[in-house]
């Protein structure tokens, strides 16, 4: 390969402003006590070293990919952390292509390869989602930031010959 993919998206673990959001409160409670109580005992030290490594880890995941979405030569590779295993699901099985919202819930957790209910999904922040339908009828919800971009890719990969 050179390097060149149709269509190339990664998807990072600290990027879900729910969780940014979290953590930030998480954090700024822990200032607040310290602030509060730092006239009073020795041990409120470990209130803020604690918000420090919050706001420290949270730097941290901004820039870990969970997984990495390349579609190529008629071929979805998904590519997730470390140890995960690849995904590779073939074009020519797939008889369905839609773009959907990933859940109707308010937070979603993030998740590689969960197979649940005749689905595979991937996701990891935002809300929207193509679904592949393969011919058995299995169903992989994938998770983006493009939902537009990667619909028309995957349609253009699908007519190539």
């Amino acid at each position: 390969m050179d390097g060149r993919y149709t269509f190339i998206e990664k998807q990072y673990i600290g990027r879900d402003y729910i969780r940014i959001s979290i953590r930030l409160i998480m954090a700024a409670f822990c200032f607040a006590v310290y602030v509060y109580e730092r006239d009073r005992d020795n041990t409120v030290d470990l209130f803020l070293v604690v918000g420090f490594g919050i706001i420290g880890v949270s730097i941290i995941l901004l820039f870990m990919v969970q997984y990495k979405t390349v579609i190529e030569n008629k071929k979805v590779l998904i590519d997730g952390l470390w140890t995960a295993k690849k995904v590779e699901i073939d074009l020519n099985k797939i008889v369905d292509i839609r773009k959907a919202t990933y859940s109707r819930f308010f937070f979603n957790n993030p998740v590689y390869n969960l197979h649940k209910n005749g689905t595979v999904r991937f996701f990891s922040s935002g809300k929207d989602a193509i679904v592949l339908t393969d011919r058995d009828g299995l169903e992989y919800y994938i998770g983006t930031q493009r939902p537009n971009e990667m619909y028309l890719v995957l349609q253009n990969e699908m007519r190539a010959e």
